[in-house]
């Protein structure tokens, strides 16, 4: 207790010094506007926002993209309540009962109840990261080669069957983003692979690239067709933006249930901010005792959600920070620019950079109170950006994806990469493909198969090297599991005990 204390008041000097409050204010605006903007979403905000990073320094740079991630969270829902458009998946859950109260008058409540819920679930969850963020570490310390492979292939299963959609098109996605993690000069023999004679490619395909051209580029060319249309009508004029003692007296249960949910949710690969309010709200309707009322303005049906998908994005950081496997698309897009930035996420991280890992800790404390103020008070100012026209919000995303994949590498070359694999995010999504399996493997399919080569070498090419410790066999149950679960899960055996039980 006493060493996390300590660290911790280093971690709060870190985050008060000017500079940094100033970056997590300046990364939780953008996250609030880019969270309100429909079909951007948190993913997309940090993939533009990686080239302008590299000037931060890690500690600005982590703690600007960590404020756009769950001011994009506190953000998504005021476009579900306002047009019914949900800034992105995670905020779906917002558009069920959130929508209905504005149409009833009762927007000022709606956005009053998304804030403070937003903000209780992402304190609540900031609290639990500060006590388990060390011991996830420190037991992270035990792994070697094979079992941090073996973690990466659990990862992957988890991501793919977890992700939405169908489980094989997951799986496509994730063989897809391994094909791309291959290419370039082997890191171990020096011999190119995949390179088909481009020069270019024998430094492979970087990953960052690949990031801000299925999210970013991808949407663009996804919302093309529609680039010419206006706007969604949306109330512009609002009385105080605040909610009753009655409102409160019923929300507040559902809340501190839907926190630590959000946040175990958050914490598992592949999962999410979507699972995490979907879970919470249907949870809460089973609670009620008037499950007739959800759909239909009811409060309750707003705020479980929202504190829910507040607390997953906090609980995301945890795999990452702990043990360098992305709880998220969006940690994953974070995790490739600490990699940029000459920091490798993990356990190590902890014990050389314990400044940067606690400032970024210490950082949610503040940016939660600041994105309050943002959301709350001045939530009648902020909304008023829902009104930019597509035709002026799209060209400048474009811009700055062009510009950002230039300051990565210097090479015009890596705009064809870019535009192709914008092309491919824009099928995918056509397809409905998830692009996280896609993101995820490339990211750490590299190291995945340098841990494998590396657990070969000790073991003189023995495969039983991934047998012989208690953390591989429970890693090789859960990936078996996982690949699994879809099979059963969808069996009629298993559909016809489900129709029994619900009998």
């Amino acid at each position: 207790m006493g060493s996390i204390m300590s660290y911790l008041l280093l971690g709060l000097k870190v985050a008060c010094q000017p500079i940094n409050i100033m970056w997590v204010t300046v990364g939780g605006i953008l996250g609030t506007i880019i969270g309100m903007l429909p079909g951007l979403g948190p993913a997309t905000g940090v993939a533009v926002l990686i080239p302008m990073t590299y000037a931060m320094g890690p500690v600005g740079a982590l703690i600007t993209m960590c404020g756009v991630y769950y001011g994009a969270m506190f953000g998504g829902s005021r476009s579900s309540i306002l047009i019914n458009t949900p800034g992105d998946g995670a905020a779906i859950a917002a558009t069920f009962d959130g929508y209905p109260m504005a149409m009833q008058g009762r927007a000022e409540s709606a956005l009053a109840i998304s804030g403070i819920a937003s903000f209780i679930g992402g304190m609540i969850s900031t609290v639990l990261i500060i006590f388990l963020a060390s011991p996830v570490a420190n037991f992270a310390l035990r792994f070697g080669p094979a079992e941090y492979c073996l973690l990466m292939v659990a990862a992957l299963a988890m991501t793919a069957t977890m992700a939405k959609g169908n489980v094989i098109r997951a799986f496509i996605s994730l063989i897809f983003g391994l094909m791309i993690s291959t290419v370039g000069l082997d890191s171990q023999t020096g011999i190119p692979r995949f390179t088909f004679g481009f020069l270019e490619l024998l430094s492979g395909i970087d990953f960052l690239t690949v990031i801000i051209a299925i999210y970013a580029l991808g949407e663009v060319f996804k919302c093309f067709k529609g680039i010419e249309e206006g706007t969604k009508k949306m109330q512009t004029k609002f009385g105080k933006i605040w909610i009753t003692k009655e409102e409160w007296k019923r929300c507040w249960r559902p809340i501190l249930r839907s926190t630590p949910l959000g946040f175990l949710i958050g914490a598992l690969p592949g999962c999410g901010g979507t699972m995490a309010s979907l879970l919470a709200y249907n949870n809460e309707k089973q609670f009620s005792n008037n499950p007739e009322n959800f759909g239909k303005g009811e409060i309750i049906g707003l705020a479980a959600p929202e504190a829910a998908n507040n607390a997953s994005s906090v609980g995301a950081l945890i795999p990452m920070l702990t043990m360098g496997i992305p709880g998220s698309g969006t940690t994953a897009v974070m995790m490739g620019a600490l990699l940029m930035l000459g920091l490798q996420p993990g356990p190590l991280l902890f014990q050389r950079n314990p400044d940067i890992v606690w400032g970024l800790i210490a950082s949610m404390i503040l940016g939660n109170f600041i994105l309050a103020v943002i959301n709350i008070p001045l939530a009648g100012v902020l909304v008023r950006v829902l009104a930019i026209p597509p035709k002026i919000l799209y060209p400048i995303i474009l811009g700055l994806a062009f510009i950002g994949t230039y300051a990565i590498s210097n090479m015009v070359s890596d705009f064809y990469i870019l535009v192709i694999f914008g092309i491919i995010g824009y099928f995918m999504q056509k397809a409905d493909i998830p692009t996280a399996p896609l993101i995820l493997a490339a990211i750490v399919g590299n190291s995945m198969e340098v841990y494998f080569r590396q657990a070969l070498i000790l073991s003189n090419g023995s495969l039983r090297i991934f047998t012989k410790s208690t953390i591989c066999i429970v890693l090789l149950i859960s990936t078996v599991f996982f690949i699994a679960l879809p099979i059963f899960r969808d069996t009629n055996l298993f559909k016809g005990k489900t129709k029994k039980a619900a009998a």
